[in-house]
């Protein structure tokens, strides 16, 4: 039997009923999988893992998204993402030691008391949508706090950020109302960024205006694309960890309610929510000359997908067990889901921490807690999470 066809540029690809099937597949029969002409795809865990840490083979500096406008020639700008090496680790260590987790650990009692604050206004005798109700704000007050925007409307901000996200499948394709809130958005952090360099700060962005890079000060196009950077990837990310992870306990309740009888496990089952839900579930890099994936020729310029919703399904990496979620997986191999190598996610650390508080204080307060319907997943060519989930606490 032939492979099924795919596009992984199809925002609607990550949530096809078959998807894990389908990826299944892709690792034992067609590791390195040709869908259109210079479009290959890479499924195994130790393919994506060689590319990631081989940028000299493998660049970031011709597109990362599957969509990418930089691939196909429609932008020339790019973020800290598209930078490869020497300069990508020269942006980096602008902010680098402000993301360890030595450097977040302090935020933990500030993520908790605005967890705790979240959790209590939810109501307890009808369904609530956990997205809206703590999934998606709580990253959005931590990132915005680190930036310095103490006093965010996270309604704003997760609109912005929904536009962002939108933006990564085409800006053509954008609807109006989410090319006008990429607008504000961008008006919004240029005006931030020059209130912070009248005015600085111990926040991120009073650390980037006073930053230099490459001998020079930033410009104010590459503040603002990076605080965007930092901003929707530091809210995305984690809320879909978030919200991922509260699904798959409650489809898991025997160890849901293991954790909740002994939560020193929680760091372990945050560990298994990343895996099993891979919140950014795709990148790419470019063949920068002909060379070798495995035992599979690629050739200069092919664009390689990374799976990473695949990679961390690999049983060649996490065992025979890999298709099933275990909240107590002590697991032989890092997951995926910040992605490998020089461009692991800064903010790595941060989204752990967040995800630890969260389900530390849900199952103290909610340990019964159930899906009131299937969870709606976005399409969407970089993320995976749902648009809603509705829920009763009890």
């Amino acid at each position: 039997m032939s492979i099924p066809e795919f596009d992984p540029r199809d925002p609607g690809f990550r949530i096809r009923p078959d998807f894990h099937e389908l990826t299944a597949r892709l690792r034992t029969e067609s590791p390195v999988h040709e869908v259109a002409p210079g479009l290959k795809v890479l499924s195994r865990y130790e393919d994506i893992r060689e590319v990631s840490r081989s940028s000299e083979r493998f660049c970031n500096g011709r597109g990362v998204l599957v969509n990418d406008p930089i691939h196909d020639g429609r932008s020339v700008a790019g973020s800290i993402l598209h930078m490869d090496p020497p300069r990508h680790g020269e942006w980096r260590r602008v902010l680098n030691r402000r993301f360890t987790p030595r450097a977040v650990a302090p935020m933990e009692a500030r993520i908790r008391e605005l967890t705790v604050r979240l959790l209590e206004d939810l109501p307890t005798r009808e369904p609530v949508d956990l997205v809206d109700g703590l999934c998606a704000p709580l990253p959005v007050l931590a990132i915005a706090e680190l930036l310095g925007i103490p006093d965010a409307d996270r309604a704003d901000f997760r609109r912005w950020s929904d536009a962002a996200i939108a933006a990564t499948d085409g800006m053509n394709d954008m609807s109006d109302e989410d090319a006008a809130a990429m607008g504000e958005l961008s008006v919004f952090i240029d005006a931030h960024a020059k209130a912070k360099a009248a005015d600085p700060g111990d926040d991120l962005v009073s650390a980037l205006v006073g930053a230099e890079v490459e001998g020079r000060p930033m410009t104010s196009g590459e503040l603002v694309i990076f605080s965007l950077t930092l901003l929707v990837a530091g809210n995305e990310t984690t809320r879909h960890l978030l919200s991922g992870g509260l699904i798959a306990l409650a489809e898991h309740a025997e160890q849901r309610a293991a954790l909740t009888a002994d939560p020193a496990g929680v760091p372990l089952a945050v560990e298994e929510c990343l895996r099993w839900v891979t919140p950014i579930h795709q990148f790419a890099r470019t063949v920068v000359a002909d060379t070798t994936v495995g035992d599979e020729a690629v050739e200069a310029d092919d664009y390689l997908v990374m799976l990473y919703a695949s990679g961390n399904r690999d049983e060649d990496a996490f065992g025979p067990t890999a298709d099933r979620f275990d909240a107590a997986r002590v697991a032989p191999s890092p997951n995926l889901a910040f992605g490998f190598g020089e461009h692991l996610c800064l903010g790595a650390a941060l989204a752990r921490l967040e995800g630890r508080i969260v389900l530390e204080e849900m199952l103290a307060r909610h340990p019964d807690y159930e899906l009131a319907e299937a969870p709606a997943m976005a399409p969407s060519s970089l993320v995976h999470g749902p648009t809603r989930l509705p829920a009763t606490l009890g």
